[in-house]
């Protein structure tokens, strides 16, 4: 029987180890063993049938297969303690699950360690917000050695809905990459649309309606446009974790010579959102970045006269 470990549980981490926990506590199966930085976070996942580990270590030494969602390469290489004389004893023999977003180039020099050490290693990053991350509904993109991911497969069922094969590792990641272009760019104009609408002075429950009976609906705009509406900023994807998924399209994109122009314009808002202070909102706090444009517009329009 699998022991399994699960590294970082912030805003998606912590609902997916939820559901894992609370699936091998059903099944008897070994219990989860978490670990996070900040202690108080486990708490939920100790609730649902897991076990708390005194340190990542800890967690990487009793289990076969160890999921990471952590923030960054650079909080993945603590954990393993990669660079140091201890890497080797912590991942060898395991398999590791990336399931955080990085650069591309990152996994595949990660993956490449791993296997060096003896370990076996998975991208399996996911798409979707903090809601289908507690419904167990995410999408994951795999990618890395067959029998490595199909050992990892069947755990992932608690917590996503799909799970699409990408290939060799970096795939999955510049699959994820991919579709959080798409995303950011759609929430984007979606708050550009309502921004219009609203500073028209139309009303916000008939524009709703309209985009919803109509072919731009999605799952993403019913959850978003509400948000809009009620300026409610609560964080499902924070704004600050968007910028860092821009800058690293952005830079994949730079590093195989393509242009990303609506990344772009998107880059400078989501910029100008966090420069506000709304880094740890939702990312449609991008609005803010929006509503200060209009602002700039309006005083630049206005005869210094009239505004005195």
């Amino acid at each position: 029987m699998l022991r399994v470990g699960f590294l970082g549980l912030g805003v998606m981490g912590q609902p997916m180890a939820v559901n894992l926990a609370r699936h091998l506590a059903a099944g008897g199966g070994t219990p989860l063993l978490v670990w996070n930085r900040t202690a108080a976070r486990c708490e939920a996942v100790r609730a649902a049938g897991g076990r708390v580990a005194r340190d990542a270590a800890e967690v990487l030494r009793e289990s076969d297969v160890v999921f990471l969602m952590l923030a960054d390469g650079g909080a993945v290489d603590a954990v393993l303690g990669r660079g140091t004389g201890a890497f080797r004893g912590l991942v060898g023999g395991r398999t590791l699950v990336h399931m955080g977003t990085t650069s591309p180039g990152y996994s595949h020099g990660l993956a490449a360690d791993v296997r060096a050490a003896g370990g076996r290693y998975v991208e399996a990053p996911v798409s979707g917000s903090r809601g289908p991350a507690e419904e167990g509904q995410l999408v994951a993109m795999l990618a890395g050695d067959g029998p490595a991911v199909e050992t990892v497969r069947p755990l992932l069922g608690p917590m996503c809905r799909d799970a699409a094969d990408c290939g060799p590792v970096p795939n999955a990641l510049l699959t994820k990459l991919s579709v959080n272009l798409f995303l950011i760019t759609m929430v984007t104009g979606l708050t550009e649309a309502f921004h219009f609408a609203d500073r028209h002075g139309l009303d916000r429950d008939t524009f709703l309606a309209v985009l919803d009976a109509g072919p731009m609906a999605s799952t993403v705009s019913r959850a978003k446009a509400p948000k809009l509406r009620d300026r409610d900023f609560a964080v499902q994807a924070a704004a600050l974790d968007v910028l860092k998924n821009n800058r690293l399209i952005a830079e994949a994109a730079r590093a195989a010579g393509l242009a990303s122009p609506l990344l772009d314009v998107c880059h400078a808002l989501f910029d100008e959102t966090v420069g506000l202070g709304h880094g740890g909102a939702d990312m449609v706090a991008v609005l803010h970045a929006i509503e200060a444009r209009t602002a700039a517009e309006d005083s630049a329009a206005t005869p210094s006269s009239a505004r005195a």
